[in-house]
């Protein structure tokens, strides 16, 4: 009876004995699975975080090559080469009209060198604002041949070029004048042109000579304040 006894109480501890390895075990394995599911994902976090700085320093790059390409570099300056920033400077100054007003050949880049050729003549009659001369008058061309007749006639060619010459020196379309009087300028070669606006608000008296074979040039004209006087 009693070796039944201890063979049984052999039994229950070596059961229990492997109940216990199976428990350690099991505890083992889980422990080795819980390193390895926390190993994977620091792993899995260490590439996405790569990846995301990866694709920052490609946008920050992307930006950079951007703003190079509009022209300015990191500091926010020109990237253009020294030489293109001197000739964009260049630029810019004749276009605020600093430099001369000249091209490099020599040629004006279109400001109104009239402004550099006029002159204010002092003028005591109370009908004139003013008395301008302007170097810069030219004859106006003609299509006149032989020897020249001044005509008064209205509709002539030389009437007509009279005044062509009186709106040039005006710089008003010839059709917005009113031509009040076209007359004799006191020689044969020379006349006078009392012209307005049509609203009358610029009123002119222009002097034109005649030059042989390149038609009527102005010669002097007055601002009027008034028409009201005998032409």
């Amino acid at each position: 009876m009693n070796g039944n006894n201890s063979n049984f109480s052999r039994m229950h501890r070596k059961k229990r004995k492997n109940r216990g390895n199976q428990l350690l075990n099991s505890m083992i394995g889980l422990v080795v699975i819980l390193i390895l599911i926390v190993g994977f994902n620091i792993f899995t976090n260490s590439k996405d975080d790569e990846g995301k700085e990866n694709i920052a320093n490609t946008e920050t790059q992307e930006n950079i090559e951007n703003s190079n390409e509009d022209g300015t570099n990191d500091d926010g300056e020109s990237g253009l080469p020294a030489d293109d920033e001197e000739e964009s400077n260049d630029s810019e100054s004749n276009d605020d009209g600093t430099d001369s007003g000249k091209s490099d050949n020599g040629e004006s880049d279109g400001k109104d060198e009239s402004e550099d050729t006029v002159t204010i003549v002092p003028n005591d009659e109370e009908i004139v604002v003013e008395t301008i001369i302007d170097a810069s008058w030219k004859p106006i061309g003609t299509v006149q041949t032989g020897e020249h007749v001044s005509i008064y006639k209205e509709d002539s060619v030389d009437w007509e070029e009279k005044k062509d010459a009186i709106a040039y020196a005006t710089k008003l379309p010839k059709e917005s004048l009113i031509y009040w009087m076209i007359k004799n300028g006191g020689g044969p070669q020379k006349s006078i042109g009392i012209v307005s606006t049509r609203d009358k608000s610029e009123k002119f008296r222009v002097y034109i000579e005649w030059v042989d074979g390149q038609g009527w040039q102005p010669v002097k004209m007055d601002i009027l304040n008034t028409l009201d006087f005998e032409y």
